[in-house]
């Protein structure tokens, strides 16, 4: 078996038992042997266009050919609609100093406009705070916040607040590609307009 069949075949099993069906109460529904069934999800044997079609229309899925370079939106879109309500909030620790570096930002761009670095940095916590996780280390805010307020106070320089940037940068895209494991992660990508701001 291929691993993209192997995927395919794991992901028909996944949602079979995530709709409590039986094997047999799929051969029903998607009018294919319960036998054949059995051996697509042991990788048996290969699995035929039809039988494919069939087998996710009565699991509710849709088989759809997604241009390459929009897998990982899609990707994204679909591991966020899967997962069950949120539980709980996001990490505090993670938040406040979301919000401190915020201030800091808010200050710093009031101070300095044309720091095209402040308006970038800006746009990362934005993100961050749409996406609404736990962080794994607030580490890289607490520098952002340090480098930012250096630059507020004259004894920073741009330097720090760069690499600020690519480290939040790093942060915010490990979060987005990032297979959740538990609760809710919001997609990096949406089906909606975004008023960006």
């Amino acid at each position: 078996m291929t691993y993209a069949t192997e995927q395919i075949a794991s992901a028909l099993k996944a949602a079979r038992k995530g709709k409590g069906l039986s094997q047999r109460a799929l051969a029903k529904l998607a009018g294919v042997p319960q036998s054949h069934i059995s051996k697509i999800e042991s990788g048996a044997v290969d699995l035929r266009l039809s039988s494919l079609v069939e087998i996710a229309r009565a699991l509710d899925l849709e088989v759809t050919l997604v241009p390459k370079k929009h897998l990982a939106a899609v990707q994204s879109i679909v591991r966020s609609s899967e997962q069950p309500a949120r539980q709980g909030a996001p990490d505090p620790s993670s938040s406040r100093e979301l919000r401190k570096l915020q201030d800091s930002l808010g200050f710093a761009l009031h101070e300095y406009p044309a720091v095209k670095e402040l308006a970038q940095l800006q746009r990362q916590v934005r993100e961050l705070q749409r996406l609404a996780v736990p962080l794994p280390d607030p580490g890289p805010l607490r520098e952002a916040t340090k480098a930012v307020q250096a630059i507020t106070s004259n004894t920073g320089h741009l330097n720090e607040l760069r690499r600020a940037l690519s480290s939040l940068q790093h942060l915010r895209n490990a979060l987005v590609h990032e297979v959740p494991r538990v609760g809710t992660v919001k997609p990096a990508y949406g089906l909606e307009e975004d008023d960006h701001g």
